[in-house]
């Protein structure tokens, strides 16, 4: 089947075949994938996509495993409202991510999978929560602030630090569709797939959250998000006993070699599986390798 949600963004049954359901958040709705049963898999989605990305993963884990996969607030399926119903930062994430696992009864045995966003989300909740968590699958992202030899690409700058930046992302959706165009390196989107990604970013209004995300980089100790991350960096230690997984495009337009060597800095002993010819979307890129390398994974770790 396919949602109320989705139909009315014209998102096709066959790209996103899922029923999904909704959490209340203090009155707005978040959407997520309760798919599957056995132990649980929570997949974390970044900026500027949704839960679309992961579709593969869950038809390939539902078989053996509960994937719970949330449409973060503003994102995807799920309400996005404005600035005065809801504050989009980090700390909002984490607690929306608590509420959601805790309102499921998820508190143990969790493999946690995240890309972008999604994990300095997910870690942050890891590193605070590290007894949950059975396993970790890492895809071009982020635990850490901006690596001192990577510079902040002036894409992001411009969206960032600048009415330019306002103007292009929630007047044009100038960051969904160019993440759907560049984010491919190997195999890139098809036109049905690209609309299917910026179809939930269909206006002004419903573009608030891809913007929030990029305002919310923590580059100052001023930054909302700065402390949280300074912790989370501090306590990824408390990490270093859990199975890791790592599947990194290197062509990734932010998440580059710079980051993926802060990875290995920080967990030597994790499992990398490195794709020259990938980009940011290593699911979409890279997914006839990558899937049964997760799928695996979780069978042995």
């Amino acid at each position: 089947m396919v949602t109320r949600q989705s139909m009315a963004f014209d998102i096709p049954k066959e790209i996103y075949p899922f029923t999904g359901k909704f959490h209340d958040r203090d009155g707005l709705k978040q959407h997520y994938l309760n798919e599957g049963s056995g132990d649980p898999v929570v997949m974390l989605h970044g900026n500027p996509s949704w839960s679309i990305y992961y579709r593969n993963l869950v038809n390939t884990l539902k078989e053996t495993h509960r994937c719970i996969v949330p449409d973060h607030i503003g994102c995807g399926l799920s309400d996005k409202p404005d600035d005065d119903q809801y504050e989009y930062t980090l700390a909002s994430r984490l607690a929306d991510l608590e509420s959601l696992l805790h309102s499921l009864n998820i508190t143990e045995k969790i493999t946690l999978i995240v890309h972008d966003w999604g994990g300095m989300i997910g870690m942050t909740y890891a590193t605070r929560h590290p007894e949950k968590i059975k396993r970790l699958v890492i895809l071009n992202t982020s635990a850490f602030h901006l690596p001192k030899s990577k510079p902040l690409p002036l894409g992001l700058k411009i969206c960032r630090n600048t009415p330019l930046g306002t103007f292009l992302v929630r007047g044009f959706n100038a960051f969904s569709a160019g993440a759907a165009h560049v984010g491919c390196k190997r195999n890139p989107m098809s036109p049905q797939l690209k609309r299917a990604y910026r179809a939930p970013y269909n206006n002004w209004k419903n573009r608030i959250a891809t913007l929030r995300f990029v305002q919310d980089i923590p580059l100052n100790p001023s930054d909302k998000a700065y402390d949280i991350v300074s912790s989370v960096e501090e306590n990824l230690g408390r990490l270093s006993r859990v199975p890791m997984l790592i599947c990194w495009g290197l062509k990734d337009f932010v998440f580059d070699h710079h980051f993926l060597t802060a990875w290995e800095k920080n967990f030597p002993k994790a499992e990398i599986h490195r794709y020259q010819d990938c980009g940011h979307y290593i699911l979409e890129d890279a997914q006839d390798e990558v899937i049964p390398l997760i799928k695996s994974f979780i069978q042995r770790a």
